[in-house]
């Protein structure tokens, strides 16, 4: 019994002697890992791939020779801000890999890390707060834990580096010159992928060339905006052409060249609606603009639209806000119509429609009367809000002419679930729509399959169409001049990789005026654009407007 109690210590003994061992080694690796794949990682998202990871970076062989050269007590002093470097551009990576795959272009660090909030605004809306909640938690955790494991794990490996220093210089030695001949040869793995790495370097020279870029900007966009060819015509003669009207720009959610060109659901709708418009008298000229952003950031599209300028960056965005450029609703302002704004995804006040645009009045979320169910990102189905704005603005006796924004969203992502079109007097407060929640297609279902989406969005945009047609046949408003165009085409999922830009617009009257105004600009007749249509960048729009339509005309 004596002999196997003594054996069974031992056997403690050891297990407790080699498991501070095992923790040490499992942690070296887990250190190495990490350094590892912040190394390697690939400077573009679309080269994310598991081949990236077995490449050769240079920056390693350099780090380990810092290593190797430093003295112990000023290692950590300069490791540990390295590594906070690098847990920032693994980040910028990650970062990329959201904006490549939503909005089709690399992350900015300087303009882009301000959409974090509407970007959890936008999660929150879709799936639920708690879900928008524990992805704000993830991230902060994800953040936090980056910038603490790096520096650890650098000063860690760079231990090992210390007590193995004959085996780590000569290592180092071979793998240089190994990288050197794999540099030389274009030895790659994959193309964009070359086995001799040095993608941290080629991030953080492409992330320091963006900032300088975006820094320069700032100067030539106040240049730019500065100059305004409208600025000092007299505001009876900025729209002489239109007055008397009821002018609104309809802004459909995600309305792209890919609706017209690859849904069949869309492309029936439109020439459905457009032989429906020319039984009620209705004339539609239609064309193409090219949007100032892609799959989302919808504020950028609109201002670049009003303003004349082009606006395809917050930092721009931001600049342009405290000015008092002259936009579509001001010179409307100016020349005496009442202007409004009709945000129904707002759900809090919109300082800018004021200070910038200049709305008379802008109605939201909290002010459209609705009593209905939400449907995914939209809080209310796009032929209420049409007819909201109706009953507010356009039925009023004795009303003077308005001009308005209206942003339609029933077409935004996550396209589900979806209402239907109810007839024009039954909608009411939008109880009518309380049943279609529960019998719409739900998101998960949707998004499945790619297949499933692309679907999903062809009818989502079809509704919007739909809602559209039916604010122009019952409105009763025969003064009615309405712009419907699309923000941005909708995120590459649908659209596809290295999609245009280009979205449809429709200009729709009863008056032949009005048409005849626009006749030199070749739009087609219709709501449906045709391939070789017209194609003007947005910001050229409210210049040719203002032109068409002022009193010299």
């Amino acid at each position: 019994m004596t002999s196997v109690l003594t054996r069974m210590r031992q056997s403690s003994a050891e297990v407790r002697n080699t498991s501070p061992t095992g923790r040490r080694v499992a942690l070296t690796l887990a250190a190495g890992v990490l350094v590892w794949v912040a190394l390697v990682a690939p400077e573009s998202s679309s080269l994310l791939t598991p081949r990236a990871l077995v490449r050769l970076p240079i920056e390693g062989l350099a780090l380990a020779s810092l290593a190797l050269v430093l003295r112990p007590a000023r290692r950590r002093w300069v490791l540990a801000p390295v590594g906070v470097a690098l847990a920032l551009l693994l980040l910028v990576r990650i970062l990329d890999l959201v904006f490549t795959t939503v909005y089709g272009r690399n992350f900015d660090l300087l303009n882009d890390v301000g959409y974090a909030g509407s970007g959890l605004d936008l999660l929150g809306t879709t799936t639920g707060p708690a879900v928008a909640v524990a992805a704000a938690l993830l991230g902060a955790i994800l953040v936090l834990g980056l910038l603490v494991a790096l520096p650890w794990s650098l000063c860690r490996l760079a231990r090992l580096v210390d007590r193995h220093r004959s085996v780590s210089a000569r290592g180092a030695g071979v793998l240089t010159v190994a990288w050197g001949l794999l540099a030389a040869y274009g030895v790659a793995i994959a193309p964009g992928l070359p086995l001799a790495s040095w993608s941290t370097v080629a991030l953080t020279s492409q992330q320091i060339h963006s900032t300088v870029v975006d820094l320069q900007d700032r100067a030539e966009f106040a240049r730019i905006a500065a100059v305004d060819p409208f600025v000092d015509v007299p505001s009876a003669q900025l729209l002489g052409g239109l007055r008397g009207k009821d002018v609104v720009i309809l802004f459909v959610e995600s309305y792209g060249k890919v609706a017209v060109d690859r849904s069949s659901v869309v492309d029936a709708t439109l020439a459905r609606a457009t032989d429906q418009l020319r039984d009620e008298g209705f004339a539609a000229r239609s064309a193409w603009l090219t949007s100032a952003t892609f799959g989302g950031i919808s504020w950028l599209a609109h201002a670049t639209l009003q303003s004349g300028l082009w606006v395809d960056t917050q930092q721009r965005y931001n600049q342009l806000m405290p000015t008092d450029r002259l936009t579509l609703s001001r010179a409307f302002a100016r020349d005496g119509w009442r202007t409004v704004a009709v945000v129904p995804a707002n759900r809090s006040d919109w300082p800018e429609g004021s200070s910038f645009y200049g709305y008379d009045k802008i109605y939201d979320s909290r002010t459209l009367g609705y009593a209905g169910p939400g449907f995914g990102y939209a809080p209310m189905p796009d032929q209420y809000t049409l007819a909201a704005f109706d009953r507010l603005e356009l039925a009023r006796p004795g009303h003077r002419p308005v001009m308005a924004e209206v942003d339609l969203v029933s077409s935004h992502a996550p396209w589900a679930p979806l209402p239907r079109l109810v007839d024009w007097p039954s909608i009411g407060d939008g109880a009518v729509y309380g049943p279609m929640v529960g019998e719409a297609t739900p998101q998960e279902t949707v998004w499945r399959t790619e297949a499933g989406v692309r679907a999903a969005y062809g009818r989502s945009v079809a509704y919007s169409i739909e809602s559209v047609l039916s604010f122009l046949r019952n409105t009763g408003d025969d003064n009615l001049v309405v712009l419907v165009v699309g923000d941005h085409q909708p995120a590459p999922i649908v659209s596809g990789d290295r999609a245009s830009h280009e979205v449809p617009v429709s200009l729709i009257s009863r008056d032949p005026d009005v048409a005849h105004r626009i006749s030199t600009w070749g739009w087609d007749d219709g709501l449906t654009p045709q391939p070789d249509a017209p194609v003007w960048p947005m910001d050229q729009f409210r210049d040719r407007f203002l032109a068409a339509y002022g009193s010299a005309s």
